[in-house]
């Protein structure tokens, strides 16, 4: 049986219909934007002579930028709202990405990804804030989870995309990575401007649900605030810190650093396994793994929902399954590789949602604002370290095979500190003890019957 009213069930469903497409779309941009310069890797260099090293520190760089204005962007976004504030994330990231045609030396490409960084800042925690807006703990797994079919989304349809840009070398006097970095970039100006006109910042903007569905899930979301844990930080100091948002910041740092050492290297990964160059054929091989994960994000966030299946060593378990797969990638036949990377990807996203959920059920107020955005930002990070780590180690302690070795050992000693988390910190405890009474008196009217914690 439903733990909500038909009134709360039927609002919540207008939402994934009305909001979420939107915002994968967006997060797909987002994603493609930011990973793409991967599959210009080879070409990049090739024209521009950009070493390796060179190479790896551009590529982290933009998760330095990114950290560093992450938490005032989320907090400007719980004050001015999720319409204006996203879409304007996307506009600018969107006219810097075209900028990065004109990364011709080392310097130009450290500094248009350093700005990508400062451009992009927010978004992803802003768009989990904003499902926080929408959508209660019962059902927020899953649309965490649909949110990162966007995620999996761009690098299905980037690879492609990415590789038939590639080979339009020489069209128009540009060179691929210029036609890639510009097309991909105006398609992100795009859909911001579109998604101006399709975001609702709260339940009472939506014209599209009825007076009594806004109360109603309005109501619960209100009552699910106010049965947090009272420990919960509600200012921005208080999260900075909490020593609870820090270790959660700090173990997605680690797993980040697993999940970006693979994406960035992806095609240059696949290439090598294929012996072909990156280009169309690369970019569709690329793609696999992350169409596996569409479908196991899918059913592993329902599971989730449906159980209220929120404990630690949940994600833990897909962590290790994660950081095992990438270790086995580095050996066995091209397919055997293949598989093992769509496994290890398929449980890392999922794992993802799942986090999230944890974390967010265990914040309120202004704290939520600013501990998805602190986690995020501390966390990506690892999109920073991972790109020199593994140049590193692959120059300097036994090539490819040394630096998966390494990503998986940082996503099995994530799933680690998850599995022997300090005990107070796993279920949220502590109630408020009393309810607000407009929260009382909108649920009464709605007839909705509150989740239990």
């Amino acid at each position: 049986m439903s733990p909500y009213s038909t009134l709360v069930e039927s609002a919540v469903s207008k939402a994934r219909w009305r909001l979420l497409p939107m915002l994968i779309v967006m997060y797909i941009m987002s994603i493609l934007d930011r990973v793409n310069v991967g599959f210009a890797k080879s070409a990049l260099q090739i024209d521009t002579g950009i070493s390796d090293s060179a190479f790896a520190l551009g590529a982290g760089i933009f998760f330095v930028s990114y950290a560093i204005f992450e938490v005032p962007s989320n907090v400007i976004l719980s004050r001015v709202g999720p319409r204006i504030w996203l879409c304007r994330i996307m506009v600018t990231w969107g006219l810097v990405a075209s900028a990065m045609m004109f990364a011709t030396t080392e310097m130009s490409f450290y500094v248009l990804r350093f700005l990508l960084g400062i451009a992009e800042a927010g978004f992803y925690p802003g768009v989990l804030l904003t499902l926080t807006y929408w959508f209660p703990a019962k059902v927020r797994a899953q649309a965490n989870g649909i949110l990162l079919f966007g995620f999996a989304g761009a690098l299905v349809i980037g690879g492609p995309i990415s590789g038939a840009l590639l080979d339009m070398r020489g069209i128009g006097g540009l060179k691929g990575w210029e036609w890639m970095f510009l097309i991909e970039g105006v398609m992100a100006v795009v859909v911001g401007i579109i998604a101006f006109f399709v975001i609702v910042d709260r339940p009472h903007n939506a014209k599209w649900l009825t007076s009594a569905e806004q109360n109603a899930l309005q109501a619960v979301l209100d009552q699910e605030a106010a049965e947090k844990s009272v420990d919960s930080p509600h200012t921005v100091l208080q999260t900075l810190r909490n020593p609870k948002v820090m270790f959660f910041a700090l173990n997605f740092f680690i797993v980040q650093i697993a999940a970006y050492g693979l994406i960035f290297y992806l095609p240059t990964q696949v290439a090598q396994i294929m012996g072909q160059k990156i280009g169309l054929m690369v970019g569709f091989v690329t793609s696999i793994p992350w169409l596996l994960a569409l479908f196991v994000v899918f059913f592993v966030t329902r599971w989730s929902d449906r159980h209220h299946e929120r404990r630690r060593v949940t994600v833990a378990s897909l962590y290790t399954i994660f950081g095992i797969c990438v270790c086995l990638s580095a050996h066995g036949s091209p397919i055997f590789a293949i598989a093992a990377l769509s496994i290890g990807a398929s449980t890392y996203l999922s794992g993802t949602p799942i986090f999230y959920a944890f974390l967010s059920e265990r914040l309120s107020g202004l704290g939520i604002a600013t501990g998805i955005a602190l986690v995020n930002s501390i966390g990506n990070l690892g999109g920073f370290v991972a790109p020199s780590l593994r140049t590193y180690v692959e120059q300097n302690h036994g090539g490819s095979a040394a630096g998966l070795y390494t990503l998986g050992s940082a996503a099995l000693l994530a799933a680690l500190m998850l599995a022997l988390m300090p005990k107070g910190w796993r279920t949220v405890v502590a109630k408020v003890r009393e309810t607000p009474r407009e929260g009382n008196a909108a649920l009464k009217g709605a007839g909705t019957a509150l989740p239990r914690a």
